[in-house]
């Protein structure tokens, strides 16, 4: 059926273009042939002209010509017809004069001009014809560095500070360009750059007289636009879906513009001052720019009367609370059953972040799934690069991807994949930045470890001090004992010394003596500083070590060393020490086991249970507890650890002393007995930890920074020349399966077309390789340099129309209508048609095109006029346009679209059909065959209009 519909419409606008060429070209001949007769050639010359092409001229033009006689009185016939001819030819010079060609700006006239045969007219036509085609790619590719460079620019963000879950203040980085004045403003320029340069190239170039090019493509290109671009997408969605305008104010905003432009147009044109453009008309038609934009911005931000509109709220499918219209909150509701209404309190902007930073969760989480042997950092670029590719894409995105595949550039999902890659590595190299970095701080010395625990019995032990840093040179320290509740002389022997460290040398060790005895004590600490160190050096924390000396004539007391264990999720194993203190004599065993809270087993951490075995003077014991990681961006979860009552080994000899002293009576025990009771293992205050999982930080960290750069814009863009040069020389696949990123696709080879169009291309895309990369001063200097080429093409452009039209003698509002505007909308018919596709709405395909239709109107008819009226003004005249054919056509325009929106809206709100584009397939082929039969109408009574075959 499409392919039966492409032949429909190939073959129209092939019968439009043979009648009109051929109308065209008959009355080229007869008008040389008329003029040839008229100024009196010679028998020869004129026989010879009228003998060639004498079938555009009477029998007995031809006979009187040929000096033939015919019967009685006919000489006197044929001499009334030369009269009447003559004086047709006198009365009539504007009708069957042949047109001259007026000297373009840039390309100069193809000569000679007359008395060529219709051999030469159309080789001629053809030769501007491929000029101009070549000239439309190249104008696309450009208008596409120029969209690159609009993206760079609306895509500049800046920090703001939004309260997130319990009021925690979080930075997110948001775009300074609201998204619907960026639509109405440089992404229409953007799109509509040729046709508004190319009216304004054309008043500079007709001495500032009005011309029918620059209106009458901007005319056709919003008849082409609001006909067949929906047309083409209503049956391009692919069956069983639909595609809904989600900024339904702003369509209804941009649709009543787009057709007020062309009402005024023909208001200013026909009715107040016809034939004549006044300065305050050409200014208020451009003031209704600027007046366009804000309307739509109010409308969008719901300020003025829409704040009074019924606002409802709605939870899409990501389960974030969004502001909604009555109409979406409706769909939603068909589609499924609807989450409670809440008021959300935070703004636009967090709530985007939230959205996207949710998606990204969801689609690591279906990834960590569907590859759960593949680790964290490749699943995160995977994540990455799928939600790049499925995040919301603005107009230029799609216009940029359907140029590319036209002229064997490759598919933009490419370049996603690589700044996935890019984005990743990144963001992991700021993260560890500290980690890998050399510091220029002086030379540091201190203690490592800087805790100590040693057993009463331990002889002595060794302590180490390192120096960090630049270690080229000679550097010392002294240090020096220090009592703490234990004192020198009694518990330790004290020391104080001096530590040299060569060059070279980056430790020195020193040994500490403790003092044994057989009394049972508490356990004791004393403390160990550096001081004094030489020039140059600079003491780092721990410049004091602590050490702890357990007694050894205990069994000692057992638990842990805190009370709650903070931990993220991606610690895997994590050790929970158990400490023994105030003795390790003998061995012990200490049971333990996991009890759930709001964490559970087997989902956030494995169950365990065991016993932990404490040998002679071991003073910890670690528990092995595995986490289990979700990937979760926000976790606060928590599971209990218990150790329960200690016990002696049974084959342990201080047990058996024990339970013989526990056979005595009380009054039997001895001080002895008494001191061995006291030395049984028991169990401290610390018996139950509490494990709290938290989110892991890095992994927070990078997922804030892989959606803050989750930019689709910066895939449009450039970094370097050196890219550049390699895009435009690399031919690259642009299959289909390469964009829906299917895994299971095989790897793809440049086709056949794909080579041709490049070569054809390699030309442009090498010179535009020129252009400055959109890195350069946030893409300011390549829209400048963009928007003067696209002005220099455009230029020539202009002046290719003109002569095409001049060699088949076809009027320039024709060449408008049929050609011009066909050439600059076909780029954006394509960017429509895989918006259509792939996009979740249709406003970028329905949206941007009344959007774009006003734009056109009030910037490139009315910056035109502008600067026509005022430069007529102050030279004392007026501007005069005729209205002719654009009138008609603006008149004619503006009631086929007012079908087409009803036709629009009616789709819309048909309860079987519900959306713009899409639905039930006969519905929204009638709809399309409706809009096509509109547009071929349209450009048919434009053309019979031009030549007076229809009188107006």
């Amino acid at each position: 059926m499409q392919l039966l519909l492409k032949s429909i419409f190939t073959c129209a606008l092939l019968v439009i273009f043979v009648y009109a060429t051929a109308q065209s070209l008959a009355k080229v001949q007869e008008s040389e042939a008329r003029r040839a007769y008229l100024n009196g050639t010679s028998p020869a010359l004129g026989s010879s002209n009228l003998s060639q092409d004498g079938h555009f001229l009477s029998r007995r033009l031809r006979q009187v010509v040929h000096g033939e006689e015919g019967e009685e009185g006919a000489p006197s016939q044929m001499e009334d017809d030369l009269s009447q001819l003559m004086k047709s030819n006198v009365d009539a010079p504007d009708k069957e004069e042949l047109r001259k060609c007026s000297v373009g700006l840039v390309l100069p006239v193809w000569t000679p001009e007359y008395n060529i045969s219709m051999g030469d007219r159309l080789i001629r036509g053809f030769v501007y014809f491929v000029l101009l085609i070549y000239l439309f790619v190249g104008v696309s590719i450009i208008a596409d560095r120029f969209m690159a460079a609009i993206e760079a620019i609306t895509s500049i963000e800046r920090a703001v500070v939004v309260k997130g879950p319990n009021n925690v203040k979080q930075v997110m980085h948001v775009r300074i360009w609201n998204e619907t004045v960026a639509n109405l403003t440089l992404m229409a320029l953007g799109s509509s750059a040729p046709e508004i340069l190319l009216s304004v190239i054309e008043i500079y170039a007709k001495d500032f007289e009005s011309g029918d090019l620059g209106p009458g493509t901007i005319v056709g290109s919003a008849a082409y636009n609001l006909f067949m671009i929906i047309a083409v997408c209503m049956i391009w969605i692919p069956a069983g879906e639909v595609r809904r305008i989600r900024h339904l104010r702003v369509f209804f905003v941009t649709a009543l513009f787009s057709i007020f432009a062309y009402v005024w147009l023909w208001l200013i044109l026909s009715v107040f001052t016809p034939g004549v453009i006044q300065v305050w008309e050409a200014i208020v038609t451009l003031l209704f720019f600027p007046l366009t934009v804000l309307w739509a911005y109010i409308a969008e931000r719901r300020m003025l009367v829409y704040k009074y509109m019924d606002k409802n709220y709605r939870v899409n499918k990501r389960g974030t609370v969004v502001a909604g219209e009555h109409d979406q909150v409706e769909m939603d509701a068909e589609k499924g059953p609807k989450h409670p209404m809440v008021t959300s309190a935070r703004g636009n902007d967090a709530e985007a972040f939230d959205e996207a930073r949710r998606e990204y969760i969801t689609v690591l989480t279906e990834l960590r799934q569907k590859y759960p042997d593949a680790d964290l950092e490749q699943l995160e670029m995977m994540a990455q690069e799928q939600v790049l590719a499925r995040s919301s894409k603005s107009r230029a995105f799609y216009r940029i991807q359907a140029t590319r595949k036209m002229v064997g550039s490759g598919n933009l999902m490419r370049k996603i994949q690589e700044r996935a890659h890019s984005d990743l590595t990144e963001v992991k190299a700021q993260l560890h930045a500290g980690d890998d970095e050399e510091t220029d701080d002086p030379i540091r010395m201190y203690f490592e470890p800087g805790h100590y625990t040693v057993m009463e019995n331990c002889g002595e032990f060794e302590v180490r001090v390192v120096r960090r840093g630049d270690i080229s040179t000679y550097a010392s320290v002294e240090y020096e004992t220090q009592d703490g509740t234990a004192s020198a002389g009694t518990d330790f022997v004290g020391r104080k010394g001096l530590l040299s460290f060569p060059p070279g040398v980056d430790e020195q060790r020193f040994r500490i003596e403790v003092i044994d005895d057989d009394v049972f004590e508490e356990d004791e600490c004393f403390y160990i500083r550096l001081f004094n160190p030489s020039e140059g050096v600079k003491l780092a924390v721990p410049m004091i070590a602590t050490v702890m000396i357990l007694d050894d004539d205990h069994a000692g007391i057992f638990a842990f060393t805190d009370s709650v264990f903070e931990i993220t999720e991606s610690v895997g194993k994590f050790e929970l020490k158990v400490m023994r203190y105030s003795g390790a004599r003998g061995t012990v065993i200490v049971p333990y086991w996991t009890e759930n809270e709001t964490a559970k087993d087997s989902k956030d951490y494995e169950e365990t249970r065991g016993e932990l075995i404490f040998e002679n003077n071991e003073s910890e014991k670690f528990i092995d507890l595995y986490i289990l990681e979700e990937s979760s961006y926000e976790k606060d979860v928590s599971f209990k650890v218990h150790i329960g009552e200690p016990r002696l080994a049974p084959d342990d000899e201080m047990a058996a002393k024990i339970k013989e002293v526990e056979k005595k009576a009380v009054q039997d025990l001895t001080e002895l007995d008494r001191i061995l009771l006291l030395s049984k293992p028991r169990n401290g205050e610390l018996t139950t930890a509490i494990v709290r999982i938290r989110e892991s930080q890095e992994f927070k960290a990078t997922v804030d920074k892989l959606v803050a750069k989750a930019n689709v814009s910066a895939v449009l863009g450039t970094s370097s020349w050196k890219e550049q040069f390699k895009d435009a020389l690399t031919v690259i696949p642009a299959e289909e399966s390469e964009f829906d990123n299917d895994d299971d696709a095989e790897e793809e080879v440049p086709s056949c077309f794909s080579y041709v169009s490049h070569f054809v291309c390699l030309f442009w895309k090498v010179l535009f390789a020129f252009v400055p990369p959109t890195d350069i001063c946030g893409g300011y200097v390549t829209f400048v340099v963009s928007i003067f080429v696209i002005g220099v093409i455009t230029a020539i452009i202009g002046d290719a129309a003109s002569y095409f039209g001049c060699a088949l003698n076809i009027k320039d509002s024709v060449t408008a209508i049929l050609f011009v505007a066909l050439g600059t909308s076909i780029p954006d018919t394509f960017a429509s048609m895989i918006a259509a596709k792939h996009d979740e709405g249709a406003d970028n395909c329905i949206g941007n095109v009344t959007g774009s239709n006003a734009v056109n109107v009030f910037l490139g008819i009315g910056l035109a006029w502008t600067i026509a009226a005022v430069y007529h003004s102050s030279h004392g005249n007026a501007f005069f346009v005729e209205p002719g054919t654009i009138g008609f056509a603006v008149a004619l325009f503006c009631g086929e679209a007012l079908i087409a929106i009803f036709i629009i809206m009616f789709r819309r709100w048909h309860k079987g059909i519900g959306a713009e584009l899409g639905g039930p397939k006969v519905s929204k082929y009638i709809s399309a065959a409706i809009l096509v039969f509109l547009w071929v109408f349209y450009v048919v009574i434009c053309i019979l209009e031009a030549y007076d075959v229809i009188v107006v």
